[in-house]
């Protein structure tokens, strides 16, 4: 990632509450609607040689329904037959039965070793469908959620190697030529990992754009990219504008090359590597510095030049420009300062320094060329003095004061499983990283679709809170704003072990969470009471309160699919689809 700006996220103090008194469970009832399903969802249960955690997270995780932001309230899924039903929800309490609006021409039973078929909506009439054998479509629908202008129309569909799942799409024209990009994400065998799990991710970035061809256009593949990694991206999205990439992920991702390129960068990197030699060595002691500069054969004591001043050191051969030059560190008494040239055909300069005892921590300041070579007497010194800091159990004595850790006070949602993520953007052009963030101890929770003609916004726990960050990769000054706050949610969201999917609506009005079964907890922002309420303890009146329901859902299949809007929330089961009521419509 050399190269790259290392940014941060910049979070806005008038979003955050640090008076946030918690949630007060609410035992108000909440509507629930529910449609039986004609055929079950095409759950695809993972099989015995898919057993790593990528594997679970990728696929096992799944969210089978599939939110259209584009037309609000509208919601699809894939059953069993290969068809894909929507459902349109215009009043609650006449709801329709979902309907089929497109079916896969492949029979999905048909191959072995198959994924579950994703959707991903590019535009409000372009759609991506991947029937998760490795075939990948491009559909013209029209204007969705309308059934007379909703019409599946497919224009391209390709065979694309081993089955994938789609991450994200996007549908954009560039010098009058309509493209869409899409990022399809696999789990494949690394026959070179003996230490690891054994499998590495591929994210490939596929652009398909309309080619002019005898009079009229087709849709065919312009570009093929592929990144790998090490772990299954938390985010993984692609630019409006196509130029860029975006993932969130436990461990880096990098661009991988063709064979000519592949070469090309080797030799780049050897040329790196020679570089990276040090141009001179350096020791020292209390009293004084010695620098070891290796000098080519042909060069005698006639052909150095060394120069020494109070604060500065220059080194020259022949006529050729400073090999060594700079301001010290710290003062030296150059009167007394040497230099030699050794057998092995190296220049020796001996510097006294001015002030007997501080180290040095570098010979010239912002040189990075030189190595400090530290002998073992210096080791075991620095190691002695940094024992008081070391033991070889977990704070042996917590009763005395300020210990400096006590896994006593820790709980089992402080901690993360992974240690720390990195947000990074990828140039399209370059196919290297321009933008990286340490997300540090920022637990990533979910995503969603705020404004469909952005880039999906991405959830992080910063302390007990949850933050939404928008990305806009239109502004470099602002690339990630930090766009609402979710009170304690990062902290409650812990405390649920069974949790399955997170969403939140694109008003931020709440928060939701469902568990693998049945239950289903909403967090309400808070809101003015309509009556008086005081605080007991403290004599006060509250002037509003955050709202904690919870509804458990008439089923004992498992949640499949879990989807937010403003107003309310789709869950998915094999063979059910509720519809919980959270907000009432303006």
């Amino acid at each position: 990632m050399a190269g790259a700006a290392h940014c941060s996220l910049r979070a806005k103090r008038l979003l955050l509450d640090p008076k946030f008194e918690g949630y007060k469970l609410s035992l108000e009832p909440l509507a629930c609607y529910q449609l039986g399903l004609d055929a079950a969802v095409a759950e695809v249960k993972l099989r015995d040689d898919q057993y790593t955690l990528d594997h679970m997270r990728a696929f096992g995780m799944y969210n089978y329904l599939h939110l259209d932001s584009w037309s609000q309230d509208n919601v699809y899924y894939v059953d069993q037959f290969g068809r894909v039903m929507n459902l349109s929800v215009t009043l609650d309490t006449a709801l329709q039965k979902p309907r089929e609006v497109f079916r896969l021409p492949t029979d999905l039973t048909a191959c072995d070793n198959r994924l579950c078929a994703s959707i991903h909506f590019s535009s409000s009439t372009w759609v991506t469908l991947s029937d998760g054998t490795g075939r990948l479509y491009l559909i013209k629908s029209g204007k969705r959620g309308n059934s007379a202008s909703e019409k599946w129309e497919i224009v391209f569909n390709e065979e694309l190697g081993s089955p994938f799942i789609i991450a994200h799409s996007v549908s954009f024209v560039k010098s009058d030529m309509h493209s869409v990009a899409v990022l399809l994400l696999r789990v494949e065998k690394d026959e070179l990992d003996t230490k690891g799990s054994g499998f590495h991710i591929t994210l490939e970035w596929v652009t398909i754009a309309a080619i002019s061809k005898e009079g009229g256009h087709r849709y065919e593949i312009f570009k093929r990219r592929f990144l790998q990694g090490k772990s299954v991206p938390h985010y993984a999205a692609i630019e409006p504008s196509g130029d860029g990439l975006m993932i969130v992920s436990y461990k880096p991702f990098k661009f991988v090359r063709d064979e000519d390129d592949q070469l090309e960068e080797n030799d780049d990197a050897k040329a790196t590597n020679e570089t990276k030699d040090p141009l001179y060595y350096w020791q020292q002691t209390e009293d004084d510095v010695t620098v070891t500069v290796h000098i080519p054969q042909d060069i005698t004591k006639d052909d150095i030049k060394v120069c020494f001043s109070p604060d500065n050191i220059c080194v020259t051969l022949k006529d050729q420009p400073p090999l060594v030059e700079g301001k010290l560190y710290s003062s030296v008494d150059h009167e007394s300062c040497t230099w030699i040239i050794r057998e092995n055909k190296s220049l020796e300069i001996s510097l006294i320094k001015k002030n007997e005892g501080p180290r040095w921590p570098e010979l010239i300041v912002g040189d990075t060329r030189g190595e400090f070579i530290m002998d073992s007497s210096q080791c075991s010194e620095i190691t002695e003095s940094l024992m008081h800091l070391t033991s070889e159990v977990m704070n042996p004595n917590p009763e005395k004061e300020n210990p400096p850790c006590n896994a006593q006070e820790l709980e089992e949602c402080d901690a993360f499983l992974e240690d720390s993520a990195s947000l990074c953007r990828f140039d399209g052009d370059t196919l290297k990283v321009t933008h990286v963030i340490n997300l540090g101890s920022n637990q990533y929770l979910f995503s969603v679709v705020v404004d469909p003609r952005e880039m999906p916004c991405f959830c992080l726990r910063h302390d007990v809170d949850a933050l939404l960050w928008q990305p806009h990769s239109d502004q470099p000054e602002n690339m990630w704003e930090h766009i609402a706050t979710f009170n304690a949610l990062g902290y409650v969201q812990a405390s649920k072990q069974d949790k399955k999917f997170m969403a939140c609506a694109p008003d931020y009005s709440y928060a939701a969470l469902c568990e693998c079964l049945r239950r289903v907890f909403i967090y309400r922002q808070p809101t003015p009471l309509s009556t008086v309420l005081y605080n007991r303890k403290e004599g006060r009146q509250v002037g509003q309160v955050a709202k904690q329901l919870v509804a458990t859902l008439e089923a004992n299949d498992p949640i499949l699919g879990f989807q937010a809007t403003s107003e309310r929330l789709f869950v998915l089961t094999t063979k059910t689809l509720f519809l919980i009521k959270v907000n009432s419509g303006n």
